[in-house]
């Protein structure tokens, strides 16, 4: 099918922002035209005046939950939130029942993402059989099955010497292992940060060297490895600080962060609505100002959602019982914009390319790009309507999020994954 999206605002090389039109055929974006080129009629126009037209978002780590846990959310349902939230390519998380770590589950995600025809699905495989921790998986057959890359998420591999054999089979295939970084000996129990807010509650607390242990460990087995070692969900200062110096002496290392981690700290936790919690856990001010740093100058490079449906009577279980995880497709980029693109902390053309250009770089993909010759995976964005945040209108299963009556602007309005318009506010 050819389209035309004309009368785009389109962000240039400065960082400003510039009238195009672009010719999309069989999928692919075909032409970038100025304002005064002309266009002939297209079998289908889509008129973007007034917009901004970016390429469609990337989120490298999310929680679809098929096979196993269909009541939090499905591919198809997962996939439709994250259309809703302008993104085209999303990477699912193996902690689904039976986990991801055979051939057949891949493929059979792979199926169901194609089956929902919506946006693309990469499927990360586990690195231990069952995540367990103790056998790896087959890390061949993974990637011959469709694979990306290989994570324990949701538990950190606990014993050094099954994290380095793992990195160097994935080192020799050139597949990047991806790490959820938890010591389970400083956890075990443990719903929140440890700090003000797990005192007043009487809570066992996640301290951030739970965190931290794992990220300098690996990273020095990355070293002796050379493989590509990518840090999920950073969430407190002595991370960041090991990724910062990881990178200056030319360690492999790549590293992510979750709007909520950005946004929020303990201390913003309201009571004990479970909807605040999440692993990692909300953390210091002190913290979250290190990750925004980190986030601008480069040290983080990607950011994600770890979006984490759950039913609404789990989550009602209360802080010690829930589960851990929130929602994030949907609210992502509304809430980057607003308070900070919005607030004049970043640059618009960097939070794009921290959600676009840098996943794809990051993780070796096609996508992320606007230029002719690419695929045309598409966002259209309203930078200007302010509404608030209600997750009775979320399109995913999951209604678990902090964010309920924010008011936020930079809504997607439409969303096209190789020219396909897979969600549109109409």
């Amino acid at each position: 099918m050819n389209v035309i999206i004309k009368n785009a605002n389109v962000l240039n090389a400065d960082g400003g922002l510039e009238r195009k039109h672009i010719k999309i055929e069989n999928g692919v974006i075909s032409a970038i035209l100025n304002d005064n080129e002309s266009i002939a009629e297209g079998p289908e126009m889509i008129d973007a005046s007034g917009k901004l037209l970016v390429p469609g978002f990337i989120d490298m780590h999310v929680h679809l939950r098929e096979p196993g846990f269909e009541h939090k959310e499905t591919i198809e349902t997962g996939s439709r939130s994250a259309a809703k939230g302008g993104f085209t390519t999303i990477a699912c998380m193996p902690n689904t029942k039976p986990v991801t770590d055979s051939p057949e589950i891949v493929q059979l995600v792979k199926d169901k993402a194609r089956e929902a025809g919506l946006v693309k699905v990469l499927p990360y495989a586990a690195i231990t059989k069952g995540q367990q921790g103790q056998d790896l998986t087959d890390f061949a057959a993974l990637k011959e099955a469709g694979a990306i890359g290989f994570t324990d998420d949701g538990v950190g591999v606990q014993t050094a010497q099954t994290m380095k054999d793992a990195m160097n089979i994935a080192a020799s295939m050139n597949m990047p292992v991806i790490a959820h970084c938890e010591d389970n000996s400083l956890v075990v129990g443990a719903p929140v940060a440890e700090g003000s807010f797990a005192r007043k509650h009487g809570f066992k607390g996640i301290p951030n060297e739970s965190e931290a242990i794992h990220v300098g460990r690996d990273i020095l087995l990355a070293e002796a490895t050379g493989v590509h070692y990518h840090v999920c969900h950073v969430s407190t200062e002595q991370s960041v600080r090991l990724i910062r110096q990881a990178k200056e002496i030319g360690i492999r290392v790549t590293a992510e962060v979750c709007p909520h981690h950005l946004l929020l700290s303990e201390e913003d936790i309201p009571g004990l609505d479970a909807n605040w919690k999440m692993n990692p856990p909300l953390r210091s001010r002190r913290d979250v100002d290190a990750c925004i740093e980190a986030l601008l100058d480069g040290t983080i490079d990607i950011i994600v959602t770890d979006h984490a449906p759950h039913s609404a009577e789990e989550k009602a279980k209360g802080m010690q019982l829930a589960p851990f995880g929130i929602v994030g497709f949907e609210t992502a980029f509304p809430l980057m914009y607003t308070k900070f693109v919005a607030a004049g902390k970043m640059d618009l053309s960097l939070l794009v390319k921290r959600m676009t250009s840098d996943p794809a770089r990051v993780f070796g993909l096609s996508t992320g790009v606007l230029e002719p010759g690419a695929p045309a995976d598409l966002t259209l964005i309203d930078l200007e309507t302010e509404k608030e945040v209600d997750p009775n209108n979320f399109a995913s299963k999951g209604r678990n999020t902090p964010f309920t009556g924010w008011k936020l602007k930079g809504w997607p309005v439409m969303t096209l994954t190789d020219g396909r318009v897979v969600w549109s506010e109409e």
